[in-house]
Order: structure tokens, then sequence, then C-alpha cells
């Protein structure tokens, strides 16, 4: 689903490793079966309690999740007893559950050991990412294109890991802070020179209601180091993302 540049390349296809840094000093690791049986232990118990906690958050959101929208329904003058309705309390309720299951990821979840160590100190960009969330204001979506670029200090990410910082959860907030997040989880987890996030979306709440522009879009950036330091080097990253 990512069409970007990496280096000013092509981005791997969908499905590619994350090890897909040639020369990588770091280690790949074995099959599960080939690692020492206490680590596999301690693989195992940590998978379990992290489903513990994600179905004990999901058990606990659904009902008040069910009641809202039975609420709104009834708001509206539906009648939430007849077919077609019957069951969209829970099934909305469900699919918000999905929709929103970033708010149970962390950092450290996504990039999941897929920082490798690597001499490489030029550019790397991913481009043309598809992202999605929701507003804030509304509680309707926003979606549309992700543009990262960062410069690395020795170590560089699994390009899907990436993309999968912030970019592919879905959270309630504005466009504004959702750039301002990945630049600053990227920076954190990378310590790189520079980092570069843009986002261009639509926003449902300008297309549906309000003033109902239906090509508008919505563009924020946020630029730390060297990216915002150098206007070289912003150039650099911003006529890269153009063509």
């Amino acid at each position: 689903m990512e069409k970007g540049s990496v280096s000013q390349n092509s981005a791997p296809r969908q499905g590619a490793r994350d090890q897909c840094s040639p020369g990588s000093s770091r280690l790949r690791p074995g099959r599960a079966s080939e690692l020492p049986a206490d680590v596999r232990r301690a693989r195992v118990q940590q998978q379990r309690e992290k489903r513990g906690r994600e179905e004990a958050a999901k058990g606990a959101e659904l009902p008040a999740l069910e009641a809202a929208y039975l609420s709104i329904l009834q708001g509206l003058g539906e009648n939430p007893a007849r077919q077609g309705l019957l069951l969209t309390p829970t099934r909305a309720a469900r699919a918000m559950q999905f929709l929103t299951k970033g708010y149970q990821e962390s950092t450290e979840d996504i990039l999941n050991d897929a920082i490798f160590d690597e001499d490489h100190n030029e550019m790397v960009i991913v481009k043309d990412i598809d992202m999605f969330s929701l507003c804030e204001h509304h509680l309707v979506p926003f979606f549309g294109k992700v543009h990262i670029g960062y410069l690395p200090t020795k170590k560089v990410v699994g390009l899907s890991k990436l993309i999968g910082i912030y970019v592919k959860k879905v959270l309630v907030l504005v466009q504004e802070r959702l750039t301002r997040q990945i630049a600053l989880a990227i920076t954190e987890a990378l310590k790189p020179a520079g980092v570069a996030v843009i986002i261009e979306a639509s926003h449902m709440c300008m297309v549906m209601r309000g003033v109902q522009k239906m090509n508008s879009k919505t563009v924020t950036s946020t630029m730390l180091g060297v990216l915002r330091e150098d206007p070289k080097t912003r150039e650099e990253f911003l006529t890269l993302i153009k063509n």
C-alpha cells in the first residue's frame, strides 16, 4: 500500500521483510525453535500478558460503546428495535474497537526490534503512504497520504515498521498533532540527524458538512533537526517527494 521511495528509490513491495537493509550488522534471529528455552518461555509469557491486557480492555469498553451507539440511534429518532438496527450498536462498537486498536499499541510493539545498525547517512524517504484517522472535533474520518524522510545516524528501521509508527493507527486527534507525533516517534526510536513528515489529507467534516468542499486538502508538516535548520536539506526532501 505504500508507493514510497527509499534513499531516492522505490520502497519494497508489500510483504517485503523488515530486514531489508543490506549489510546490516544486526544478527538475524533464527527460528523460534532455535532460541534458548528460557528466551522462548519469556516471549510466550510476554505475548500472553499482552493479549490478556488487550482482551481486558476490549471487554471493558464494549458495553459502554454499545450503550453510546444505542443512545445515538434513539437521539436521531430511530427505532433501535427494528430488524436492520437491532444489532447495529454491537456492530458499531466492535468496528470502533477495531479501528482504534492503535490505542493498545506502543511504538515499541510496532518496531518489534526492527532497528538495525547501518553505516548509512543519506536521506531515507518513504512517500505516498495511505493513512486514515478520526478527527477529534466531529469524530468523522480524514484520510490521505503521508510522506516521511529522515537522515540516519548509524541506525535504520525496517520500512514497514516505519510506516506502522502512528500512520496505521486510527486515533482520535487532529492532523496537526498526528504529523508531529509521527516525527517525534521516529526521532525517539532512531535518534536521526533530522526528520520530516508531511501529511496531505481530505477531511470529511469539510466534505460532508460545513463548507462542503469536495476537493479541498489540508497539508501539515513537521521538520526536526537538520531538516528544519538546513534549507538545502529541507529542499532536497521537498523536491524528492514531488518527483
